[in-house]
This record gives C-alpha cells, structure tokens and sequence, in this order.
C-alpha cells in the first residue's frame, strides 16, 4: 500500500467467476474446477509445457511446490521440464521465513482454535462497510470570497474579555447574507481567527444546515470558561471557551438578519456530501492511528497531532478525524473539530481545498523552522496552524488521496472551483512629471500635449 503497510487480495480465477456470476452451485464444482493448491508439481509444469509452443518468446508459471514435497521429486521436476524442452521453470515452496504467496481461506472451525489476536489484527483499522450517498457532480461549488468594488456592511460585535485575551467579532454581509468573519483585537486568543478563517469558507458554502451544524458544534468545544455579554441587551452568559464564544456571536448575528433558517425543501450540498454524518465511533478493538509531533519554539507549542483512519469501501484508507494532545492552544482543538468533518466530505477536494488556504495563516511572532514533511530539508513557516495543515497534507500524500501541494490525485468531479471573474486591466501608467490633476508622477509628452497615463488629463499642447 502507498503508506508501506500490507493488504490481503482474493485471487480467483476468471471462468469461476463467470460460473459463480451465472448463478451455479460454487459449493459443488465440476471436476475441471481445481485450485493451484490441489495440482500436483509436476502438472503445473505440464500446463506450461502444452502451452510454450503456442508462445513466441517465453512463458512463465509459477510451479507451486507444497512444502512437504520430496527433495527426489524436486530435481525430477527440472529434468521432466527440461525433456519436455522447456526454457525454465520457476518454483515456489512455502516455508515459514517468506509465508505462503497463495492460501486458502481459513475455516471456521479452524479459526475458533486460532490465537486470539493474529497479525493482520495488529492493523486492525475501522471498515466503512457501505457509502450510501451518492452526491450529484459539481455540487459544492469552490467558496471564494466574493469581489465587492463598493464594499459590505458588517456587524462589530462588543469587546469580549476572555482569560487568554480580549477580541471582537466583525461579521461582514451582502444583500442580507453573511459571507465571512474576522476576529479583531490587540492579543486575541491564539488561533481563534484561524478558526474564523476556516468558517468563513463555510459561509460561503450557500448551505444553511451545514452551518448550523458547525455553529452547534463550535458552541460546545470546550476550553477556559468565562462569562459574556450577549447582543442584544448585554446579557451576561456563561460560555465554555473562547471559541464557544465566537460561534454564539456569529450565530447571533445570522439570526438577526434571518440568514440562517432553512426548510427541509432547501438544498443542503455539503451536508449531502457526507460519507458519515456523525464521527464513526470504535468498538474495543479501536482503530489505527497516524501520529506527528509538532513543535514550535516560537510560541512553546509542543504537542502530538493525530489522524484517526478507516477503510473505505474501495479499500482505500481514509483520516476521518484530527485531534491534539499536550501543549497547545486550546482554541485549537475548535479547528481540529471543524477539519474533522470537513474530512468526512466524500471528495477529497473539499478537506485540500480547507488545508490550503490554512498553508498562508501568519501569527505575530509565531514563525519557526521545522523539517519539511517527507524531506530531510528544513524550511520556515508563518505559525503552528501552517504547519499542521502541511503536515495533514502529507499524510493524504502519503496514501495517495492528495498531492504534496493539497490538490486531489483523482478528481471526483463533486467539487469544483466557481468560474473567476477576471475584470479589464487598466493601460499601464508610464512614469513621468507630477500630474496637477491626480497627483501622480505620470505625465507625458503625447501627441504634442501633456497627457496622464494615470488619470488621463490632458494639459498645455504645442
């Protein structure tokens, strides 16, 4: 497998599959029907030697040996290839140093016998048995943020005071509907517009039950507990952290502008997208993991990220949730959630397109050199978010669902980038004498008058 683990495949042959698939009795095969493991040695050598004179060049067959056969038999069984005039023949007998490369599906009887943990459990990971839902193509559209010659309105939410720091919520709208959010303040809390960051994509989403379930979700992530004032009498209300505390304001606010009620006939794509509406849950077994350590010495941060996987029905491995454990701002953990979900998205482009725009997050202070994932190489970046969001990219890398850069290997075709509105660029501005009229050191000489290539006033001529 990509990430260098082993898988089991069943080996059957092409006229039993056609005989299973016209609805005859497997359990009762003609006689012609027999399987690598009951031919003797010797007519797996006599298969090859009637077909070599039907081949141009070479034919090669895998003689498989059992592991109890004579040494006597062994060397008779080059001679007889050799007389049947063979170029070769190639053998194989199990042992216990290199296993068995073909095997027989173990009985039931058998395996009630058997030791209760063997070596495929050890990689036990959780299975998705089924994918019910099948979302129709393009329909998440890419959410970018929309070009506002004019501007927006926004709502600027009162000073909220926390015991990591104090910041406000500036929540900007169009037509009535809101379309991204800030977090503003002189030292807010860490990583809490990075979240803010990530919710404004899925605000743009144009799914108003996916926000409520992100706006519900965020509402219960739990941190430094305080008290604030809610909008819009100035209610003071207990929160259970800062990012708690966000979601409240920013779910206020759409409920003021009625944005975010929604009927069961309203379009709900992104949601439709999910493979699993809710975090898969383990049983005792549990279920493999992928870890990294991540520290910042910037910012002290110094924790473990973890990526829990399952196999999807294809046989394709999957993260379907993000965690965090140690030293790190718990305003973080409000992240790992909101990425959690967006990894149940059935289109891999959905959680790359998520990660990337993370790739460019800054924080004041916060940049540091860390090993570059699956390099030996060192490399500088803006925060510890940035360096998560690499380090997740990697991991989807490494089993082949996304590029290193964060780009689907296979596209689905569910989600796709909306259409780029490229406005006329303007004629360059020629560098000249200061323009009365604008102020821009771009007066020329043109067509015997002074003319500004900036703001196109024409001055004295002759």
């Amino acid at each position: 497998m990509p990430d260098g683990s082993k898988k089991d495949y069943t080996v059957e042959d092409h006229a039993y599959r056609v005989y299973r698939a016209l609805g005859n009795d497997t359990d009762n095969l003609p006689p012609a029907f027999v399987s690598a493991l009951e031919i003797s040695a010797i007519d797996h050598m006599t298969m090859v030697a009637e077909v070599a004179p039907y081949i141009d060049a070479a034919i090669s067959k895998t003689v498989n040996v059992a592991e109890d056969y004579p040494y006597e038999d062994f060397k008779n069984l080059y001679l007889e290839a050799w007389r049947k005039g063979l170029k070769g023949i190639t053998t194989y007998r199990p042992n216990s140093v290199l296993g068995a490369v073909l095997s027989v599906p173990v009985a039931e009887t058998a395996q009630e016998t058997a030791p209760s943990l063997m070596l495929s459990e050890q990689d036990r990971r959780m299975i998705l048995k089924e994918v019910v839902m099948s979302p129709p193509l393009a329909s998440l559209r890419w959410p970018s943020r929309p070009t506002l010659p004019a501007g927006a309105t926004g709502w600027v939410s009162e000073q909220i005071m926390t015991p990591q720091g104090e910041f406000a919520v500036v929540v900007s709208d169009h037509g009535g509907i809101p379309f991204e959010v800030w977090v503003l303040g002189g030292q807010p809390p860490r990583g809490l517009d990075a979240i803010a960051k990530t919710l404004s994509t899925d605000m743009r989403a144009n799914d108003r039950g996916w926000l409520s379930k992100r706006f519900a979700m965020l509402e219960q992530a739990y941190g430094d507990p305080f008290v604030m004032p809610m909008p819009p009498n100035g209610e003071m209300v207990q929160v259970p952290s800062a990012t708690a505390a966000l979601a409240k304001l920013v779910k206020w606010r759409y409920n003021q502008l009625g944005a975010l009620d929604y009927s069961d006939s309203d379009s709900t794509p992104v949601l439709d997208a999910l493979f699993s509406p809710h975090e898969p849950k383990t049983g005792t077994d549990g279920t493999l993991a992928w870890v990294a350590d991540v520290r910042n010495p910037s910012t002290d941060d110094d924790f473990v990220l973890m990526l829990k996987e399952l196999e999807m029905p294809d046989g394709t491995r999957r993260p379907y949730s993000m965690g965090l454990t140690g030293g790190h701002p718990r305003t973080l953990d409000g992240l790992c959630k909101l990425l959690s979900v967006d990894m149940r998205i059935i289109d891999p482009a959905w959680i790359g397109m998520k990660l990337r725009k993370l790739l460019n997050y800054a924080e004041p202070r916060g940049d540091f050199l860390a090993r570059v994932p699956g390099s030996e190489k060192m490399a500088s970046y803006p925060s510890t978010v940035a360096y998560m969001a690499q380090l997740v990219i990697h991991r989807y890398a490494m089993l082949g669902i996304l590029d290193e850069e964060g780009m689907p290997v296979i596209k689905m075709g569910v989600v796709t980038e909306d259409p780029k509105h490229h406005t006329a660029r303007p004629a360059p501005v020629i560098h000249g004498k200061l323009c009365r009229e604008c102020g821009n050191m771009a007066l020329i000489r043109k067509d015997g008058c002074d003319f500004c290539t900036a703001c196109g006033a024409i001055g004295s001529c002759g």
